[in-house]
């Protein structure tokens, strides 16, 4: 049985006591924050003191030690190792302020060192002296608070003291009665602003899912329009268009006057346009949800894995071709990054064997899909072998179909959601269209922010969507994300 070690003794007076405050940011647990005096152990056994239920986290992951009035980090011996900011540690001392990553993507602990001040000694009463300044005189002989003898002369210069006081407070007290009211005032404007501001975002969401309902609208009657071809519908696609241009202006305009884009830093604003273009509310981001794109913009940044993929991806032409074939089927562009995520632009990728059999190409494809989108299957679809009969491996007719696939996804399923598109696409053993399924059946309650809202979301496709929509907030600014590869070239808005 894991103890919390032995007890150390009290600190001298030159060594202050300290506690450490463990507190749990993402990861399942049985208690989310203790405090501890000694030596501890983090881990997934229930042996551990502090236990995390993350498959991540090894049995005995990690060791805070207790030395004298200071803290270390040992971690012990890990199978995912232990990050402290980032960086990967095995004996470091700990800092006051400390976030502990349990394994990349894992379980994250804040650790804060809490310390108690030394008592100050007293200083030594003043030794009494003469009158040597005229502030001393002053508080003899007005000061009435104090206690000794006093003379007739100095009782008289009091009194006189006290009636000139008792004139001068009668007028602070009307400067105060005016600096209150001025509060008052104050105060009331700032509920006005503050109740104005939340009717502004409230009126800009509503403006926003009616605008992505209108666009589903469009999306349909588009459809009906290729197989029918008829007038009506047709000139129901131009008037819809336009009151759609309409209501994108009115929403501008309310985000403009919510300063949504103001004194926030530029790949903030990037990262705000990006969830805008895949069809997210910039105005109702959840917390947290800008920080964890930077947390995988630097995952992206540690290796060189986006500059390879894209490199093949120009070389093949891809970096022009798809962005283009996305824009005429009215999907974002930035879709792009999808199968940088399944395959890294490999036409000849075999994903691993799952119930669903191998997934193929560099759409990666299971034959299910595939044949559903009218794609040949191969005679070697139950091998995990190139095969030049099966569609999945011809780069055009895969990504017609991939684009049918996506269009579909955004128009029904994912109620015109870039980002549950991509949730959706990754089907994987894990089922998230199951999750989705259950979503009321409208933009404003079946989006990525309501999803992120759900607990049992699979780390499979949080991880799958964070890459996709943080490489292609990269690709928006690439100096300013220090990225030297050639992104795509993304058509602009017709």
């Amino acid at each position: 049985m894991l103890t919390s070690g032995p007890q150390e003794p009290d600190p001298t007076p030159s060594e202050p006591a300290c506690a450490v405050l463990v507190r749990v940011i993402r990861g399942k647990v049985r208690e989310r924050e203790k405090r501890f005096t000694a030596t501890f152990v983090v881990g997934r056994s229930k042996e551990c003191n502090f236990q995390i239920l993350e498959t991540s986290v090894s049995r005995l992951h990690l060791q805070i030690i207790r030395d004298g009035a200071r803290w270390r980090l040992k971690d012990l011996e890990s199978a995912n190792g232990t990050f402290l900011e980032g960086v990967k540690i095995e004996d470091v001392p700990l800092p006051d302020n400390a976030t502990i990553e349990l394994g990349k993507g894992g379980a994250l602990l804040s650790l804060t060192v809490e310390r108690r001040d030394l008592p100050k000694a007293e200083k030594p009463p003043a030794a009494k002296q003469e009158f040597t300044t005229e502030t001393q005189i002053i508080q003899h002989y007005l000061d009435s608070s104090r206690k000794e003898h006093v003379g007739e002369q100095t009782m008289l210069f009091r009194r006189a003291f006290k009636r000139v006081q008792k004139r001068k407070s009668r007028k602070y007290k009307v400067v105060i009665g005016v600096v209150l009211l001025l509060l008052l005032v104050a105060g009331s404007v700032i509920v006005y602003q503050t109740n104005k501001l939340s009717k502004l975002r409230a009126t800009a969401e509503n403006i926003f899912y009616a605008m992505k309902a209108l666009q589903l609208q469009v999306a349909k009657v588009e459809e009906l329009v290729l197989q029918h071809a008829e007038e009506k519908q047709a000139a129901e696609v131009l008037e819809k268009q336009a009151r759609l241009k309409d209501m994108e202006k009115e929403y501008d305009g309310f985000v403009k006057e919510l300063e949504v884009y103001d004194k926030i830093p530029e790949d903030e604003q990037i990262i705000l346009r990006v969830a805008r273009t895949f069809g997210e509310c910039d105005v109702a981001v959840p917390k947290g949800f800008v920080a964890e794109v930077k947390r995988y913009i630097k995952i992206w940044q540690s290796t060189s894995r986006l500059e390879k993929a894209l490199q093949r991806a120009k070389q093949k032409g891809y970096t022009r071709l798809f962005p283009r074939m996305l824009a005429e089927k009215n999907l974002q562009p930035q879709f792009f990054f999808l199968p940088l995520q399944e395959s890294n632009f490999d036409e000849r990728a075999i994903g691993p064997e799952t119930r669903y059999g191998y997934a193929k190409g560099m759409w990666q494809f299971i034959s299910e899909t595939a044949s559903r989108y009218g794609l040949r299957i191969g005679p070697y679809s139950g091998v995990a072998v190139y095969d030049p009969l099966d569609d999945r491996f011809d780069v055009l007719k895969s990504t017609v179909a991939a684009i049918k696939y996506l269009r579909d996804l955004n128009n029904n399923e994912a109620q015109a959601s870039g980002l549950l598109v991509m949730a959706s696409y990754n089907w994987g053993e894990n089922n998230i269209r199951q999750i989705i399924s259950r979503m009321p059946e409208n933009p404003r309650e079946r989006n990525f922010w309501r999803l992120l809202s759900y607990k049992d979301i699979p780390r499979e496709t949080y991880d799958y969507v964070f890459s996709i929509f943080s490489a292609a907030v990269i690709c928006e600014n690439q100096s300013l994300f220090r990225f030297k590869g050639e992104c795509p070239e993304i058509p602009t808005s017709k």
